[in-house]
């Protein structure tokens, strides 16, 4: 029997346009007042996402319910569940991951199609429930994700959601083994990542970023080709001359930058594929509407991952094809991590250690 706390330490927004607050005497939902479906998870670390700067700032077209606890990479030990909980595929003790999505119904048009995280009740952690920048935080039974034991929990943090995300969209992409896959941003945290994606399912991978730090992250984790996108001057010509003069097949564009949507249809080759990925607040995707039909471009979204994306995302990071570069913090230092995302000076991930 574990010894549940009334209180915890945890990150709180109180509301929309306030300063992040590092509370000491945030509420722990007991035991008792667990609903079926329900489990507490006590955490042991979590991820730090762009999506939780965006929440904590209130810069997207969608907007967070306050008072606000973010964080959705989180993992820890299962240490209580709802009474009533039919068929539950976990256990107390049980080492599991909470992701972005929380909950989803399992049984609308969108989940059944494998669409879980389009479901209309979806519930989404650090967003519109409480997630993980906290010692304990309350999930979904249905939802949270058994971790493989072969793999720490602050890398597997990470694939929860970074990892999961780009996985999907280089499932999704239509690239095949041999083809050019370019990744602007591929050195911050999604982009790392989906370099080594890339590279497990046989793809080229031209890594766009800058700063010499990244240029060899990216080339120690297989990238064949770099851009510096502050030093070169025509970045779809470089793009194109890197991909045999004829351009990508495929671009992952993970950057919050509007540019890199514009210039991925630009460089792409007759028949390529631009996934969206990256989710800039107020920007728009401005394209040739008549080189995207006659070059026959594909243009797709790419939405975080279901429950089998993160089961296989993870599975692949647990067989050592995929690893993550990550910096250990603790939960008092995520507003300097803030402010480290802001200005693009992390190379790979931050984990806060509870």
């Amino acid at each position: 029997m574990f010894n549940i706390p009334k209180t915890q330490i945890a990150a709180v927004v109180p509301f929309h346009g306030a300063a992040l607050e590092i509370r000491k005497d945030h509420p722990v939902k007991q035991p008792s007042e667990l609903a079926p479906g329900e489990c507490l998870v006590k955490l042991s670390c979590t991820g730090v996402c762009h999506t939780d700067l965006h929440a904590s700032n209130n810069d997207w077209p969608l907007h967070a319910s306050t008072p606000l606890v973010g964080g959705h990479e989180g993992i820890g030990e299962i240490v209580a569940i709802g009474e009533n909980t039919g068929d539950c595929p976990v256990k107390i003790g049980d080492r599991v991951g909470i992701k972005w999505l929380a909950y989803s119904c399992l049984n609308c048009e969108q989940c059944r199609n494998g669409r879980e995280q389009n479901c209309p009740k979806a519930k989404l952690s650090g967003f519109s429930v409480d997630g993980t920048f906290a010692q304990y935080t309350v999930s979904y039974v249905y939802h949270v994700t058994p971790i493989p034991k072969n793999i720490d929990s602050n890398a597997a943090a990470s694939i929860l959601c970074a990892g999961v995300t780009v996985y999907r969209a280089l499932k999704h992409s239509h690239a095949k083994i041999g083809e050019w896959v370019v990744l602007p941003g591929a050195g911050g945290g999604l982009g790392h990542l989906a370099v080594q994606y890339a590279v497990a399912m046989g793809l080229r991978v031209v890594a766009i970023d800058t700063g010499l730090e990244k240029k060899k992250l990216c080339l120690e984790l297989g990238a064949e080709k770099w851009i510096d996108f502050q030093e070169e001057k025509d970045i779809v010509q470089a793009v194109r001359e890197a991909c045999d003069g004829e351009g990508a097949h495929c671009a992952v564009v993970t950057t919050a930058s509007a540019s890199g949507y514009t210039q991925a249809v630009d460089y792409l080759r007759p028949g390529g594929t631009l996934m969206a990925v990256g989710l800039p607040g107020e920007a728009k995707l401005e394209a040739s509407i008549f080189f995207t039909v006659f070059k026959s471009i594909n243009i797709l979204g790419s939405y975080v991952g279901n429950r089998q994306d993160a089961v296989e995302a993870l599975e692949i990071a647990s067989r050592g094809r995929v690893v993550v570069r990550y910096e250990c913090k603790g939960l008092s230092e995520l507003k300097n991590v803030y402010d480290a995302l802001k200005q693009g000076n992390v190379a790979g991930r931050i984990i806060l250690e509870m």
